[in-house]
Parts: structure tokens; C-alpha cells; sequence
């Protein structure tokens, strides 16, 4: 008797050889468009959150709207105001935006959640950063 042997693997399909995503399916990506606006697309969704806004707002950071990523570290930590990273990426946008003051208290209170949820590292940055900025604007 004779057994054939069936892979489970799905068949690869090169590159060259694979159909390019058709325009309006939920897959279709460009490339020209940028990674913020694709974000902002998924806001009120169901992965909006922390997360989401939280990686908008880095978008936005590194695409220079600190204005813009000021506003979305601010929307994630309304969804969780234990967030450490979000804290100290909010006075870096401010800071960027020219508000220090704003920044201060944002890196203080970073530092003072940071350290409630033992997440020392995030708290030693922020100390870094706030000493650095009070260095630079003694008033």
C-alpha cells in the first residue's frame, strides 16, 4: 500500500509572480502615503488606543508636527495614564513645539509614574532630560 504524503504548507509565491493589491481593498498600502496619515485612518477603530495614538504621535514627532504629536500623546494617556513612554515622548514634542515649561511638568510627571510602575529606566531618561532642560533654561 502506498501513502501519499500531502504538505501543509501554503506554496510560495515569488515576488515577481504575485498580483499587486487592488485599489480600495482593505490591504492596499502606498507607499508615498505617509505613515501618520495612515495612523489617523485607523483612529475610532477597533485597535484605537494607547498604542495607536501613541505611535501617531511618534509619527508625527519624526515628521516634524510637534504641534500634532503633542495632541496624540495627549489622547494616550487619556487611554492610559500610566504610560510611561508616552509621558516622556509628550515633553519631547512639547519641547520641540517651544513650550519647556510644559515639558518640565510633563518629564516630572513622567517621572513620578514612571517610578509607580517600577519602570526605572523610563524614570532615569526622564531625570537625564529634566536635568538637561533645567540646565539649559534656569528660570
Amino acid at each position: 500500500m502506498t501513502s501519499t504524503v500531502h504538505s501543509s504548507r501554503r506554496e510560495r509565491i515569488p515576488p515577481d509572480r504575485r498580483l499587486p493589491p487592488q485599489h480600495g481593498s482593505r490591504h492596499h498600502v502606498s507607499m508615498n502615503t505617509p505613515l501618520s496619515e495612515r495612523l489617523r485612518k485607523q483612529l475610532g477603530g477597533p485597535r484605537d488606543g494607547a498604542l495607536l495614538r501613541f505611535s501617531l504621535g511618534n509619527a508625527l514627532l519624526a515628521e516634524d508636527d510637534a504641534s500634532g504629536a503633542v495632541d496624540a500623546f495627549r489622547a494616550a494617556l487619556e487611554f492610559k495614564p500610566d504610560y510611561s513612554a508616552a509621558w516622556k515622548l509628550l515633553a519631547a514634542a512639547q519641547l520641540k513645539a517651544g513650550d519647556a515649561s510644559a515639558a518640565q511638568a510633563s518629564y516630572e510627571r513622567g517621572i513620578e509614574v514612571a517610578h509607580a510602575a517600577g519602570d526605572i529606566q523610563a524614570a532615569k531618561e526622564m531625570q537625564v532630560f529634566l536635568r538637561r532642560l533645567r540646565k539649559s533654561d534656569p528660570a
